[in-house]
């Protein structure tokens, strides 16, 4: 019987935090292992909002340049109107005056991960498996050792001194080793749609309008909007019931300035329903396993944060447990012990503060603001949005928070490789 196969880290999910992480770790000569169930990463709709904490993390790794290259739009402002007036007017540049960036960066996932990998692919430690899917943990000895995934040539097993659920809000990984998050819930769910920009449409950031009962908000995606439509939580199957045409009536109400081109949302394919969750894991890790990233924690789409959140995790797990695999990496009995829990515990306990604090802050808004928008009252927007008074400072705050993270990481993994890496960009923003 053949070998089975071996890495010294397995990482299931090649989202941000999985290639994140891995880039890292082969960065500094730890081999790993990155599982991908999908055969290539063009997956629209998803979490395409590269906040300034990523672009600093970018910018450490010499990244910098190469992201400038990949066409996109960068996000500046941020409004939000009702049928009344003015709730929100801010510009982002002015929250971090001294910061390097002051923007959020709109760049398609599937350009911004195929710069990680490619970046990740100069190291020999790095291995990316496409159309692998996860199957569940190896377990021996109350430990998890490592995974079991499939693939075209059939089922196999992989060897691992860490394995790591980096496979999104719904992780087969996390289900199959029974790790059961903590729900918080929310009151709505979203649409996802693009309507075609023009050239005299205004431009540079996000608009939000709230109506009766309903909101959308229009992203500048540089040749299209992105549009987000709030739903009330389970209303799903209602509004397909509707048809496109209500649906449209609703969507031109909202956002006056996209005319007739709402009647490009001609078929139901054209629409993507995202299923809003807030969770979060009470323990990320098991002997041998940890979670990150929507795995661990699951956030509303409320900022914008979650792939950014998924990132710094995938930062601190490399900062922290670099080491202790690179030294595990040596022992020729590696996969016959256990990775160090209290090591791994570090992750939960470093990350713990930014997942908590930022759900909250998502959680007040949900309830304060977007519950009463969907039940068709009057919304009170919390103390952190309103630019007024002692809430200006805690609008200061609160931007700071969605843009930079509470406690921020850095990269403070060595580059192992020998290869020379590109320098930082001098450039300023």
């Amino acid at each position: 019987m053949p070998e089975p196969e071996s890495t010294t880290c397995a990482i299931s999910g090649g989202g941000p935090a999985g290639v994140m992480l891995a880039l890292l770790l082969a960065r500094a000569g730890v081999e790993v292992t990155v599982l991908e169930k999908h055969g290539d990463f063009l997956r629209d709709f998803r979490g395409d909002t590269v906040h300034p904490s990523t672009l600093e993390l970018l910018d450490e790794l010499g990244l910098a340049d190469e992201l400038e290259r990949i066409p996109h739009r960068d996000l500046t402002t941020v409004r939000m109107d009702t049928l009344d007036g003015t709730l929100v007017d801010a510009d982002l540049r002015r929250f971090a005056p001294r910061r390097k960036y002051r923007h959020i960066a709109m760049i398609p996932q599937w350009d911004f991960l195929t710069l990680l990998v490619e970046h990740a692919r100069r190291y020999p430690a790095f291995r990316l498996l496409m159309n692998a899917e996860t199957l569940g943990p190896i377990e021996h000895g109350g430990a998890v050792r490592g995974l079991r995934y499939r693939d075209a040539d059939g089922e196999h097993d992989l060897r691992a001194v860490l394995t790591v659920a980096a496979d999104g809000r719904r992780s087969d990984l996390r289900r199959a080793a029974g790790m059961i998050p903590i729900d918080f819930g929310a009151p709505m769910d979203v649409l996802w749609l693009r309507v075609s920009r023009r050239p005299g449409d205004v431009g540079g950031g996000l608009t939000a309008r709230i109506g009766k009962g309903e909101m959308a908000g229009a992203i500048d995606r540089g040749d299209y909007w992105q549009i987000a439509f709030l739903i009330p939580k389970g209303s799903y199957r209602r509004i397909r019931e509707q048809g496109l045409d209500e649906l449209r009536t609703r969507l031109a109400r909202l956002l006056p300035f996209l005319g007739d081109r709402v009647n490009e949302i001609d078929d139901w394919d054209k629409v993507a329903f995202l299923e809003v969750g807030v969770n979060r894991l009470r323990r990320w890790d098991r002997p041998g396993l940890l979670a990150i990233g929507d795995a661990a924690h699951t956030m509303s789409p409320i900022g914008g944060v979650g792939i950014n959140l998924a990132i710094q995790d995938a930062v601190a797990t490399a900062n922290l447990l670099a080491g202790p695999l690179l030294r595990a990496q040596a022992d020729p009995a590696r996969f016959d012990r256990t990775l160090n829990p209290r090591l791994v515990r570090r992750v939960q306990r470093r990350r713990a503060l930014p997942t908590i604090g930022t759900q909250l802050v998502q959680l007040t808004a949900q309830r304060r603001l977007i519950d009463r928008i969907l039940d068709g009252e009057e919304p009170r927007l919390p103390a952190f949005l309103n630019g007024e008074r002692a809430g200006c400072v805690l609008s200061q705050l609160f931007a700071r928070i969605m843009l930079y993270g509470i406690l921020p990481e850095h990269v403070r993994t060595p580059d192992r490789s020998g290869a020379a890496a590109p320098a930082p960009a001098d450039r300023a923003r």
